[in-house]
Parts: structure tokens; sequence; C-alpha cells
């Protein structure tokens, strides 16, 4: 059977376009910028990975849409078209519009038809995106102005309809918090926190962490900037085990007993010396920690000691 040429360039263009951000998006740098993304070059000339406005970019040389995307909005803003998980624990990503058969919807109609491998890219600071590939498209709901995005294989056999057994839903739905959820908020927060720990203000990349102020496994532990802090390993640590705090006024606070120990340049330098300094917070008001947050935490951190 002979391959039509359009299939054929339509597998060179989503396999260039991956291994290209296969090397590009490192552990040590994982985002990509907007610019990049739509100069990026395709045996010697432009094939932009995003559409300069739209979320889809469905290219006029492919039947089907090559990739999708979510803007970065700030925490308490509504995106324009707002991705939730659905009971079978995958993610919804919405039609452009409310027109089924506008060219990008039927992009993805397209791309779910072939089971074609797409590009998610997420925003986490505006004109920077994590890139999440491959993903599928596992059905098209068109009723409800949308399709349902699975993250990774085992996602593509995922019993649909309402009729997901709970250890699939939970299993699902934890591979979707893990593949996708983390991983943005943690760029979320390290980006807002210019990539710099709020106590020791360590700028090492790879050792920086995401804390949680309120712990996600809580329904109140959302995953926004305004629920996290950039920590290095080490404060990270040491504010989950609640050796140290960081009371509403934003002042850390170090567990008595421990600044009553003797042991080391660490302990000394490492924690000791963090008791009374001030947080380095995000510059913008709405990603700094929330105090209703931060109280709750504190009254934690108090209870422990």
């Amino acid at each position: 059977m002979i391959t039509p040429l359009g299939d054929v360039l339509d597998s060179r263009i989503r396999a260039a376009a991956m291994a290209w951000l296969k090397r590009r998006c490192t552990p040590d740098n994982p985002v990509v910028s907007r610019a990049e993304l739509l100069g990026f070059q395709f045996e010697g000339r432009t094939f932009p990975l995003v559409d300069n406005q739209l979320g889809i970019r469905k290219p006029k040389e492919l039947t089907a849409a090559l990739s999708i995307l979510t803007t970065y909005t700030s925490d308490g803003t509504r995106a324009p078209y707002e991705d939730e998980v659905g009971p079978d624990g995958l993610l919804r990503y919405k039609f452009q519009g409310d027109n089924p058969n506008l060219y990008t919807n039927v992009g993805l109609r397209r791309a779910h038809e072939r089971g074609l491998p797409l590009i998610w890219f997420f925003g986490v600071k505006q004109g920077l995106y994590l890139p999440f590939f491959p993903v599928w498209i596992r059905a098209v709901e068109t009723d409800q102005l949308q399709v349902a995005v699975a993250l990774e294989e085992a996602q593509r056999h995922i019993t649909l309809d309402g009729a997901a057994s709970e250890i699939e839903r939970r299993y699902s739905v934890g591979m979707t918090r893990r593949r996708l959820h983390q991983p943005v908020f943690r760029q979320r927060v390290i980006q807002a926190y210019q990539t710099s720990c709020a106590m020791c203000r360590l700028k090492h990349l790879s050792l920086l962490d995401a804390a949680h102020i309120i712990p996600d496994r809580e329904e109140r532990g959302v995953p926004a900037i305004s629920n996290g802090m950039a920590l290095c390993k080490i404060h990270h640590a040491a504010y989950d085990q609640h050796i140290l705090g960081v009371r509403p006024d934003l002042v850390i606070e170090v567990r008595s007993d421990i600044l009553e120990e003797v042991d080391g340049p660490m302990l000394k330098h490492g924690l000791q010396e963090m008791n009374g300094l001030r947080l380095v917070v995000p510059r913008r008001r709405v990603d700094m920690p929330k105090r209703e947050l931060l109280e709750e935490r504190y009254e934690r951190f108090r209870d422990a000691g």
C-alpha cells in the first residue's frame, strides 16, 4: 500500500518538532519561549509550532491539528479556554469558539480519527511554555465543545462515558496530577520567584522546589502560585517538617529547640540564621503567598513546636 504524500509530510513534521523539543527542553531548562516556537525551522523554512493568535495550531499543509496551547493566566483569572479534569481523570481541552466545524476544531477531530500525536504547550509565564508531548485526542465531545486528552499511552485505554472503574479513575487522576499539574505548578512558582529560594536566595534551579503552603493532598492545597513558595531542597524539607515556619507577615521563624542546638555550619548558617529574616516574594501582588494560607500553615508550625 502506498502512503499518501500528505501523510509522509505530516509524520516528518511531527517527528521533527518533537525531536527538537526533546533536545531543546532539558531538565535544567524545560520551558520554551513563544518566539522560539514561532521561529521553529523545518527543512530550511520557518514552520511555527503554535498559532500566532489561536490556541489550536492547524497548519494548512496538514489535515489535522499539530498542537494545542493553554494560555498563562494569573491566579483567580479564568482562562479563555478553561481545561478541566473529567470523571475519567482525563483532561478536557475546549474547542475554539462554539462552532464545531471551525477548521481548528475539525483539525482536532482529524487528529483523533487518525490517532495522531500532538504537542500541548502550557503557559507558565507570559510568553513562556512548558511542552507536553506526545499527547493524543482520546475522544471528541462535540455537545460539550471539547476533546478529552490522553497525556500518556496508558490513558489512551481508559474507559470513557462514565463507565471507568474507581481504580481506573484514581489511576488516571493521579497520572494527570503527576504528568501535568505538578510540573506546571513547579514552573509557575519557580518563574514567579525568579529562580531563587525565597529564604536563602539560592539560584541553582536543580536545587529548587515549588513548596506548597497548604499541601496538595488537601482540598485547599490548590496548585496556584499564591499557595506556593520557591524553596531550596533543605529549606523545603525543613518547612515540611515544621523545623521552620513563615509568619503571616512573611518573617521566617525557626523552632526554638532548633535554635538551641549545637551541630555544625549547615545548622548554624542554613537554618538558625534564617530566624527573623523576611521571605523574598514575587513582585506581583497576585503571585504573593495568600495571608490566610500562611496563617493556617503557621498555626500548624506552632502546634508542632
